[in-house]
C-alpha cells in the first residue's frame, strides 16, 4: 500500500464527495463516500468523509474542489475591502459597464456597489497609456492612506492604478508602503490586462476572498496535520494550498472545474471526443460543450459581477436535487432556484425539510428505491416526501404522481434549456454529441433530457455520484499567466512576442517548481488575443513562430462574425498556459462488474412495463439490458427509460442507445 493516499475532495452545496486511491493486492482501487456538507465549516465533513475510510491518521495528497470562495462572493460574506485608484477614479466599480439586467425596464433595480464609497480611497499616483509616470505619491501622502486605512477598520486592500499593467512598480511601492495586517492584492499581479473596471473588479474580488481562503484552508490543515492539499483552480488546474490565498479569485468556480477535469478523462478512456457534460447535484446543475480540451473563458460571471479570469467555460443553474418545488400567486408551479440544500435537506432526509424538492419527486415516483442508503449510509423517508408532495398536489388541484411528474418534468426543462445555451445558442447540433451525465442526481434525469434534446447516445460513468472528486485526481497543477501589449501586430516581430512569452514561462515555472513539479515536465501553451483597431471584442489564436498571425486572425474574425475588415490587427495581450504532470495521468480504475446481485420486479406509477431494480454492479460487460430498469449504487441511482438500451464497457462506464422509433 502506497505510503501517502492520493484523495479527491468535492465540496458542494449539499454533499460533500471524497475519493481515495490506493493500491492493493489486485492493484489500483478506489473507496468513496458521500457526507452531507457543512455551510458554517466546510472542513468539518471532509473530515468527517475521511474518517468513514480510515483515513484521518494517515499521510494523504489532498486536491480539493472548494465553494468557499463562491457562497463569500454570491453571500455577500468577504472580507471589508478598501479600494484604493488613481485621482478621479474612485467610482469605476460603482459605474460598471452600465448594463441593464433588464433592457426595456424604465426603472432598473437599484445594484449595492462592490465597495462603498467610504471605502474607495484615491491617491496621486498616475501612469499614462504608455507605461510612462505622470504623478508619484509622496511618502507622506501614503503615510496619511495608512492611517485611513486603520480608522476605517478595513481586513484588506485592493490596489488599481490606472494602466498599472504597463508599470506595476507603482502599485509595488504603494504596496509594500502599506504593508502591515492587511491582505494585499495589487491588479498587476491578479490581471494584468487592459481594462480598469474588469481589472478592478478582479482585484476586489481576490482581496475579498483571500482571506476567507486562507482562514479555511488554515483550519483544513490543522484539522488534517499529515496531509498535504492542493486546490482546484477555475481553469481546471491546481494550485498549492500555502499559494492559493493569494490567488483566491481563481478559485472561484473551483468545484465545477473538477468535473470538467474528469470529462477529459472519461473522453479519452471511452473514445468519445465530443461530450456535453451535465452535472447535476443537489443544489446546482452545470452543463459544458466538451470538444477534446477544457473548454475556457474570460468572460464569465459569478452572480451580478464580470469574472475576466481564465475559468472553465461552463453554464450553472439552480437546479439540482434539492431544488424546492411551490406554487406561486397564480396556481404555477415553480421548480428552483431555491434550495433546501445539506440542512434542512429535502423532506425525504428527516433534517426538518418540509418543502417538495426534485428528490422527493423521484422518490415518489420509485425512480429512487425506497430502501436507498444514501452514499451508502443515509437513509431515506418515503411518507415524508410523500407528504411534502401530496401538499403540494393540494394546492394543485391534482393527485400526488402527477405533481411528482409536473416536478420532475419542470426541473427537466430548466436543464435542457441550460443545455441549449451552451449548444444550440451557439450553433452546435446536441445530436453530434454524446451526454455525459454524472452527479447524485445526472443518471436520474439521463434519458429524459436527452429526448428532449434529440440525442441518442448517452454515457453515464462509473462511480458518477462522485465524478468531480475523481477528476480532482486527474487535474493538472497549472498556471494561466498574461502580458498586456496593446501595439499593431505589423509592428512585432516573432523575437519580441517569443522575449514575452519567455519571461512569462520563466514565471509559470518558477511558481510550479515551488510546488514541488518537475521544471523539465512543465508544458506551455502560447495565445494571442487579437482585435482590429478600434475594436473592443478580442479573437484567441494560437501563437507560432513564423505563422501568418494576421491572415489567422482574418479568417477567424470572417467566422465568427462573417466580416473581414481592411483594418489594423492590433496584439492585445499574449497568454500562456503552463501544465505539469498530474498525480494521476487517467482514471482507468477496475470497476466491479457481473457481481452475482439478484433482480427485482416492480411496478412504477406512470410505467406501463414491468421494472427491472438492480445493481448496477451486476452488468456485466457487454451485456444489453432493455429499458425500463433501475440501476443502484452506493453514491447514484440511473434511470434507464423504455425505448433505451444500456451496455457497460470494461471500466464500469454506462452506455445508452436510444432504440430506434417507430
Amino acid at each position: 500500500m502506497n505510503e501517502i493516499t492520493l484523495v479527491g475532495v468535492d465540496t458542494g452545496g449539499t454533499f460533500t464527495d471524497i475519493v481515495a486511491l490506493e493500491d492493493g493486492p489486485d492493484g489500483a482501487g478506489m473507496r468513496h463516500c458521500k457526507v452531507l456538507s457543512n455551510p458554517s465549516d466546510p472542513s468539518i465533513p471532509i473530515v468527517e468523509g475521511l474518517q468513514k475510510l480510515g483515513l484521518e491518521n494517515r499521510k494523504l495528497q489532498i486536491i480539493h474542489g472548494t465553494t468557499v470562495a463562491t457562497n463569500a462572493v454570491l453571500e455577500g460574506k468577504g472580507a471589508r475591502v478598501a479600494y484604493v485608484t488613481s485621482k478621479g477614479f474612485a467610482d469605476v466599480l460603482t459605474l460598471g459597464r452600465q448594463e441593464r439586467q433588464q433592457v426595456y425596464q424604465l426603472k432598473q433595480l437599484e445594484t449595492r456597489p462592490p465597495v462603498p464609497r467610504k471605502l474607495c480611497l484615491e491617491l496621486t499616483s498616475r501612469i499614462a497609456a504608455d507605461g510612462s509616470l505622470l504623478a508619484e505619491s509622496s511618502d507622506s501622502e501614503l503615510a496619511a492612506l495608512r492611517n485611513r486605512l486603520e480608522s476605517l477598520g478595513v481586513e484588506s486592500v485592493a490596489i488599481n492604478l490606472l494602466f498599472a499593467f504597463l508599470n506595476p512598480g507603482q502599485e509595488q511601492r504603494i504596496a509594500e508602503a502599506l504593508e502591515g495586517p492587511w491582505f494585499m492584492s495589487c491588479s498587476s499581479g491578479v490581471l494584468p490586462e487592459v481594462r480598469e473596471y474588469e481589472r478592478g473588479m478582479a482585484t476586489w474580488l481576490n482581496a475579498s476572498v483571500g482571506p476567507v481562503i486562507s482562514r479555511y484552508l488554515g483550519r483544513l490543515q490543522q484539522r488534517l496535520p499529515l496531509a498535504n492539499i492542493a486546490v482546484m483552480q477555475s481553469a481546471g488546474t491546481t494550485i498549492a494550498a500555502d499559494q492559493a490565498a493569494q490567488q483566491a479569485v481563481r478559485l472561484l468556480l473551483s468545484g465545477p472545474a473538477g468535473g470538467l477535469a474528469a470529462t477529459r478523462s472519461i473522453a479519452a478512456q471511452t473514445g468519445n471526443p465530443k461530450l456535453m457534460s451535465f452535472d447535476m447535484g443537489g443544489t446546482s446543475t452545470d452543463v459544458a460543450l466538451f470538444n477534446g480540451e477544457i473548454p475556457l473563458t474570460s468572460q464569465s460571471r459569478l452572480g451580478s459581477w464580470p469574472l475576466s479570469i481564465p475559468s472553465v467555460d461552463i453554464h450553472t443553474i439552480g437546479a439540482g436535487g434539492g431544488s424546492i418545488a411551490r406554487v406561486d400567486k397564480a396556481g404555477m408551479l415553480l421548480v428552483g432556484p431555491e434550495s433546501a440544500g445539506a440542512s434542512p435537506g429535502p423532506a425525504c432526509y428527516r433534517q426538518g425539510g418540509t418543502q417538495a424538492t426534485v428528490t422527493d419527486a423521484n422518490l415518489v415516483l420509485g425512480r429512487i428505491p425506497a430502501n436507498t442508503l444514501l452514499g451508502g449510509y443515509f437513509p431515506l423517508d418515503l411518507e415524508a416526501a410523500s407528504v411534502a408532495v401530496a401538499k403540494l398536489a393540494g394546492d394543485m388541484a391534482c393527485d400526488v404522481q402527477q405533481a411528482a411528474e409536473g416536478i420532475v418534468r419542470l426541473a427537466n426543462e430548466h436543464m435542457a434549456r441550460a443545455l441549449r445555451v451552451i449548444s444550440v445558442e451557439r450553433g452546435h447540433d446536441p445530436a453530434e454529441y454524446a451526454l455525459l451525465c454524472f452527479g447524485g442526481a445526472g443518471g436520474l434525469h439521463a434519458c429524459d433530457l436527452a429526448e428532449l434534446l434529440n440525442m441518442e447516445r448517452i454515457i453515464i460513468p462509473a462511480r458518477a455520484g462522485v465524478l468531480s472528486a475523481m477528476g480532482m485526481l486527474v487535474s493538472k497543477p497549472g498556471r494561466e499567466l498574461s502580458r498586456a501589449v496593446l501595439q499593431p501586430v505589423a509592428e512585432l516581430t516573432d523575437d519580441q512576442v517569443g522575449h514575452w512569452f519567455r519571461a512569462l514561462e520563466t514565471d509559470a515555472t518558477s511558481q510550479l517548481t515551488a510546488e514541488g513539479c518537475n521544471p523539465k515536465q512543465v508544458t506551455f501553451t502560447h495565445q494571442l488575443e487579437l482585435r482590429y483597431v478600434g475594436q473592443s471584442a478580442t479573437i484567441t489564436i494560437e501563437w507560432r513562430a513564423g505563422a501568418a498571425h494576421e491572415e489567422i486572425f482574418h479568417a477567424a474574425h470572417l467566422t465568427a462574425s462573417g466580416l473581414k475588415l481592411d483594418h489594423p490587427v492590433e496584439l492585445v495581450n499574449i497568454r500562456l498556459s503552463a501544465r505539469a504532470p498530474a498525480v494521476l495521468e487517467s482514471i482507468d480504475i477496475p470497476h466491479s462488474q457481473g457481481e452475482a446481485d439478484g433482480i427485482e420486479i416492480i411496478r412504477l406509477p406512470g410505467v406501463e412495463a414491468d421494472v427491472a431494480l438492480r445493481s448496477r454492479r451486476s452488468l456485466a460487460r457487454g451485456e444489453v439490458v432493455k429499458g425500463p430498469c433501475i440501476l443502484t449504487e452506493q453514491v447514484a441511482t440511473s434511470w434507464i427509460k423504455p425505448g433505451w438500451v444500456v451496455s457497460p464497457d470494461e471500466w464500469g462506464n454506462l452506455f445508452l442507445e436510444r432504440q430506434a422509433r417507430a
